[in-house]
């Protein structure tokens, strides 16, 4: 991923130089473990624990020429341990996606760990913006068109529940990516004993692999990406949110805008949802992982590296790209603008027709006939739309002209926008307590 787009965090998780730090972490624990049951020489350990992880320079020199990535660490790695003979028993009994998918194991779990924090701010944001705007009276839409009375908070706590159903999607994801496989050249153990990768395991919190082949089955990575998506998406559902709100014609909804900012090149009066748009398309960016990765579950027999490519570049963009997505969007939620006064406006504005169904209904539960009702209710509605006429007065010539007498005292009490919301505290009790 570019600079950019990288926190400096995740991008440490993900650095060449930390990836070869981890490498000599397996490595290492794997030596101990044979030393401990006396596979190996127990004085070979500590030489090859104090060898310095090499650089990426290092290794990528050796890799020009062997064309072997674990080959040019290993070479690169034994040239600083002295004495050099303990580097023989370096990488022993293993092959080199033991090494590779352990190590990676950590990595995924670390950055879930990252992203777990971020989520929980985020969910935070949500439920904290959720609960200050749960009498903030906006209209509800369907299809973009007003429908309902609603509040602001009753949208915010939707998304607030998905932002947490989301998170403890990615902690179950990272119990499918930490796992241990050292088991040797097609999994069978033949040439390492079972408990050394339950040792490493033990060593790194992870859990051994059930079984393995050369590699890991992939079906567990999947699901982390499939996770980082949803979370990814769920961000977009804010930042469309936002989108919308901070149209011109709409203005409920806006972006806060610092001193100094800029909205347009040409425009001086521009004030634009920048970062709901950022969101938008860097949440592409983590759902285009999806597919590579997942078709890296079928591979031929015990193992090819068809995969291998397509991880170094979509696992780290994926974790990335979604630690900065939760980053902008909590930051999003925390500084967003709500014009409270332009939601009921808004809301007005439509001269009474989001209160057409519970005129509908008062007309029915009054004794009049379903159809007739509708008929009666959609035939004045369309009126208010078609000449502006605010509803309640073409609903009462409507009614007169077909000699039905309305109840307008109780008209008064249906027709308003508090009613609609009365029965939501039972879900902002539920929105206080999420965690």
């Amino acid at each position: 991923m570019i600079d950019r787009y990288t926190l400096p965090e995740m991008g440490a998780v993900w650095s060449e130089q930390h990836k070869y730090e981890l490498w000599c972490r397996v490595e290492t624990l794997v030596l101990e473990a044979h030393a401990a049951a006396g596979r190996v020489p127990a004085d070979v350990v500590e030489p090859v624990r104090a060898a310095p992880a090499p650089t990426p320079e290092a290794v990528a020199e050796i890799e020009a020429t062997t064309q072997h990535d674990v080959i040019a660490f290993l070479s690169a790695w034994a040239d600083n341990t002295e004495p050099r003979s303990a580097a023989a028993y370096v990488h022993h009994g293993m092959t080199s996606s033991d090494l590779l998918d352990t190590a990676l194991a950590v990595q995924l779990t670390d950055a879930t760990d990252v992203l777990l924090a971020k989520a929980d701010r985020l969910v935070a944001a949500l439920r904290d913006h959720g609960l200050a705007h749960r009498n903030t009276l906006k209209v509800g839409r369907t299809h973009g068109v007003h429908a309902e009375p609603d509040v602001w908070g009753h949208r915010v706590a939707d998304l607030a529940f998905a932002a947490a159903r989301s998170r403890d999607r990615l902690r179950t994801a990272r119990t499918a990516v930490g796992v241990v496989a050292i088991s040797g050249a097609v999994g069978t153990y033949s040439l390492i004993d079972p408990e050394v990768e339950r040792t490493v395991a033990r060593a790194l919190d992870l859990r051994a692999a059930d079984a393995s082949t050369q590699v890991v089955l992939r079906d567990g990575i999947s699901e982390w990406v499939s996770a980082l998506a949803i979370i990814a998406t769920v961000c977009e559902a804010i930042a469309l949110e936002v989108r919308h709100g901070q149209r011109t014609e709409v203005r409920e909804l806006s972006e806060a805008f610092g001193s100094g900012q800029k909205g347009s090149s040409a425009m001086p009066h521009k004030k634009n949802p920048i970062r709901s748009e950022r969101i938008a398309g860097l949440a592409r960016v983590v759902r285009a992982a999806i597919v590579p990765v997942m078709e890296g579950i079928p591979l031929w027999h015990e193992r090819d590296i068809s995969h291998s490519s397509t991880e170094r570049v979509f696992l780290p963009d994926a974790s990335i790209t979604t630690d900065y997505l939760l980053d902008l969007t909590a930051g999003l939620v925390e500084n967003l603008v709500v014009d409270a006064e332009r939601m009921r406006a808004n809301l007005d504005s439509t001269g009474g027709l989001i209160y057409t169904s519970a005129v509908l209904l008062e007309l029915v539960e009054a004794g009049m006939g379903r159809e007739q009702s509708y008929a009666l209710v959609q035939g004045a509605a369309m009126q208010t739309w078609q000449t502006g006429t605010p509803f309640r007065e073409t609903l009462r010539a409507r009614a007169a002209a077909d000699g039905v007498a309305l109840d307008e005292a109780r008209l008064d009490d249906i027709c308003r926008p508090e009613r609609y919301v009365a029965n939501l505290d039972p879900l902002f009790e539920r929105l206080a307590a999420l965690s």
